[in-house]
């Protein structure tokens, strides 16, 4: 049982929006998807009170302050974490975890305030390549033709952590999320070039090490 968590202390750099799309990936692909608030604000769990029951099913995790042993019967979880997660709280996410999904916007306040986590992240890993194994950034609402994402991918280049894939800039995900919704529970056709932007990311989930 894959255990996915998305993390970065910045807010705003779109850890819901990456955490309710991948939970929504899992759900309608038949897998029993758990999503995970570790949020204060909970975030994921205002979501999932806006989805309508005929979509597919995406249960909640009660996370209080402890990483408990997810429901048995439940084969993928996805963990919206806090901002400023640190110490206690952080470890126990990356212990907990097989995968862990770093969003990153193309802003330098983003990009400055990443590079700290990553140094902290340097931490708990003995070996860079055990972090690279365990860790990828995801660029989130990335417009190619703009310099910001130019500046987004060397810092990548020279983080030395590996990059899932890039979601694209779009109004979509503000839409369907405003319905508890999410790109893989409309037609593919209204949504194919966002959908595409994943392939790479679930790619790299699905990738044994």
């Amino acid at each position: 049982m894959p255990i996915i968590a998305v993390v970065n202390p910045k807010g705003g750099v779109g850890k819901t929006t990456l955490a309710t799309n991948l939970a929504g990936y899992y759900a309608a692909s038949g897998a029993s998807t758990l999503l995970g608030d570790a949020d204060v604000q909970q975030s994921a769990r205002q979501w999932l009170k806006l989805r309508a029951p005929a979509l597919a099913k995406i249960q909640t995790w009660e996370l209080s302050g402890s990483m408990a042993k997810p429901p048995k019967g439940v084969t993928h979880v996805v963990i919206d974490t806090p901002a400023a997660i640190s110490g206690r709280t952080l470890s126990d996410v990356l212990k907990a975890s097989d995968k862990i999904l770093i969003p990153l916007a193309p802003s330098m306040f983003d990009v400055l305030a990443t590079q700290r986590f990553i140094d902290e992240l340097k931490g708990h890993f003995k070996t860079s390549k055990d972090m690279a194994r365990k860790v990828a950034i995801v660029g989130m609402r990335v417009d190619n033709r703009t310099k910001s994402a130019e500046q987004l991918e060397r810092f990548i280049k020279q983080s030395g952590i590996p990059v899932a894939g890039y979601i694209r800039d779009t109004q979509n995900y503000v839409h369907l999320a405003a319905h508890g919704m999410t790109l893989f529970d409309v037609p593919s056709s209204k949504v194919d070039a966002d959908r595409q932007s994943w392939a790479p990311i679930i790619q790299w989930l699905n990738k044994a090490h």
